[in-house]
């Protein structure tokens, strides 16, 4: 039996890969080893997905997670495994690396993160060779939840929006200025909090500010990443997450622009994950 696990801030997506093609999903709370230490992590596997093992040992783990971009980092994560799991091989590495091989399996393409926060790579068909910086909430996310949270809060504030979004927005919200500036200058995860309101957006599409928005937010995802890879315009271009999922007609529209060739677009990259371990244990 081998586990492949898929981790974000809110919450990981482990599945369970016994012999025979048979799988089990397994949701825990989310793992960022950027913000928890491996005494805060331990915990999180010891509630959430040891009872569901049964004393099982994997033989070996696929962990991908968000903020598994450094040695130290990925430390944390191997450190609170090694506990629950002291007989079992571990590797861990870039949530990158996991929208990479789901959508391109063993294909050479370019893979894009568009959730909470936005990422994109250069794919040999087996490692990431090129990853453009995606600069985090402060300097860039283009393309995010975040970000397109951002140009709609900053519509709000500037008055910018139509009378009836306004007022709409306020009241699903209950938002003041005072309330906005303060969480996302104080709270410890602004970027979730701005991607929120991208809610909000999709309930109104049909209005044509809020595909404009869409519009400016990829727009922007595809001038500063996609459009920086060598042959972007003859490589498949693929996409996880929910803004490009639940936004998918504004990022194919982008797309044409920038004549470039959208292959995939999925919601999370579970399915393409346990597709492309499925494969190596039989290449094995």
């Amino acid at each position: 039996m081998n586990l492949v696990a898929d981790s974000g801030s809110t919450k990981t997506d482990w599945r369970i890969l016994y012999d025979a093609g048979v799988t089990k999903q397994v949701y825990t709370r989310g793992i960022n080893p950027q913000y928890l230490n491996p005494d805060q992590i331990y915990p999180i596997l010891e509630e959430g997905l040891l009872p569901e093992l049964k004393g099982e040992q994997p033989q070996i783990i696929y962990y991908y997670g968000a903020g598994c971009s450094s040695a130290d980092r990925n430390l944390r994560v191997e450190k609170a495994l090694r506990k629950a799991f002291p007989e079992s091989e571990l590797h861990v590495d870039h949530d990158l690396l996991a929208a990479a091989r789901a959508v391109c399996g063993n294909e050479p393409g370019i893979a894009c993160i568009l959730g909470t926060g936005s990422n994109s790579c250069l794919y040999d068909g087996n490692q990431v060779i090129d990853n453009v910086p995606s600069l985090g909430f402060l300097l860039g996310d283009e393309g995010s939840g975040a970000c397109l949270g951002k140009i709609l809060i900053k519509a709000y504030l500037y008055r910018e929006l139509p009378a009836e979004l306004a007022q709409a927005l306020k009241q699903k919200y209950n938002l003041t200025k005072d309330s906005i500036l303060d969480t996302v200058y104080n709270n410890s995860m602004p970027g979730t909090y701005l991607a929120a309101f991208t809610r909000f957006v999709l309930d109104n599409i049909e209005h044509p500010l809020m595909q404009e928005m869409v519009y400016q937010n990829f727009d922007g995802f595809f001038a500063t990443q996609v459009s920086k890879y060598s042959g972007f315009t003859e490589l498949p271009v693929n996409f996880v997450g929910s803004i490009a999922y639940h936004f998918s007609e504004g990022l194919h529209q982008v797309a044409e622009k920038y004549g470039a060739r959208i292959s995939t677009i999925i919601k999370s990259p579970g399915e393409g994950l346990v597709a492309f371990h499925r494969k190596m244990e039989q290449l094995a």
